[in-house]
């Protein structure tokens, strides 16, 4: 079968299309046939092995050991291990590989069946490949980290990319008034958020941070999601409720420390919260989004869809900054 392998740590050039052996699954896996697969940052930190400690939690200090990236996939099921109820030859499935060694920028992949759920049947393949990790990510920081209540003000910082995209939707879904943060080329991309069910799932608000220093506008609220993370979280401080939460996603390794630090020195008559989130990939959730997609709540934004052949740029482009929603690659 054709993969995207690499030998060794570097800018997108490591690349390369190759061919491979097709994966043998066990009795608890799934042979999935890939029809398409979406780029995450952490397909870029992987590839790069930057920031450098994370090469020895995934088994390769000065080589990497995951040849083939992908966390994001969506395609049929190939052929099911003995001991696999809950899937059969022929399902469409979409589903999150990162727990279990990546591998979805081919034209097969073998995880558990438990990384997997069935593909909402309102969507095509290259919309499934776009949710898995970033709407996930969205749901566990609203809900886990949040914890948001209907009519609570929520700022989503980075409202345009993928976990900033899927936020603002379900914050929305969650009966939240909901203020996105984008810079001026992506405001009509944020407006058109919401689904199929009109205005009411769009976001109230719409802020560009090149015209409007967010921190300073007066209003406050009871979460703010930072997925864009390029300001100190203090600065946030001043449009944080008194017992709101700042909960950070992504962002620089000086800006995560930042964060732990700042949620350490809070004491308790604070009662601000500063959390991290570290994403949880788990079918339950999964699941979640999955209906929240077949209602029509949520919508995932593609930005442009790429082929196998083509990871490379497709890496190349997520690392200006610029993509709005999701980078899709079809297989």
């Amino acid at each position: 079968m054709k993969s995207i392998v690499q030998s060794e740590y570097g800018s997108a050039d490591v690349l390369r299309l190759a061919e491979v052996a097709k994966p043998v699954c066990d009795d608890e896996s799934v042979l999935v046939k890939v029809e398409a697969a979406s780029v995450n940052a952490g397909d870029w930190h992987l590839m790069t092995g930057d920031p450098f400690f994370l090469r020895p939690m995934f088994g390769g200090v000065l080589k990497p050991k995951i040849k083939t990236l992908g966390f994001d996939v969506a395609g049929r099921v190939e052929a099911v291990g003995k001991n696999v109820t809950q899937f059969r030859s022929g399902d469409e499935v979409f589903g999150d590989t990162s727990d279990y060694g990546f591998g979805a920028f081919a034209e097969y992949v073998c995880v558990p069946a438990a990384a997997l759920a069935l593909k909402p049947t309102t969507m095509e393949f290259e919309g499934a490949a776009a949710v898995p990790v970033a709407a996930v990510t969205a749901l566990q920081s609203l809900r886990d980290c949040g914890q948001v209540q209907p009519q609570q003000k929520v700022l989503i910082n980075g409202a345009s990319g993928g976990v900033g995209s899927f936020a603002v939707q379900i914050a929305k879904a969650m009966g939240a008034e909901v203020t996105a943060v984008c810079s001026t080329s992506k405001m009509e991309m944020v407006r058109s958020l919401g689904g199929s069910h009109g205005a009411s799932l769009h976001p109230d608000y719409i802020l560009d941070y090149t015209k409007t220093d967010i921190t300073r506008t007066g209003q406050q609220y009871d979460l703010i999601l930072d997925a864009a993370a390029y300001r100190s979280a203090f600065d946030y401080f001043r449009v944080l409720k008194p017992e709101g939460t700042y909960v950070l996603i992504g962002g620089s390794i000086s800006r995560l420390f930042q964060a732990m630090l700042l949620s350490l020195w809070l004491s308790k008559p604070d009662r601000r919260k500063v959390k991290c989130l570290v994403a949880k990939p788990n079918q339950a959730d999964l699941m979640v989004v999955r209906d929240l997609l077949e209602t029509g709540k949520v919508v995932p934004y593609v930005d442009r869809i790429y082929s196998l052949s083509e990871v490379p740029d497709a890496i190349r482009h997520l690392e200006q900054r610029q993509v709005q929603g999701k980078v899709v690659i079809r297989v």
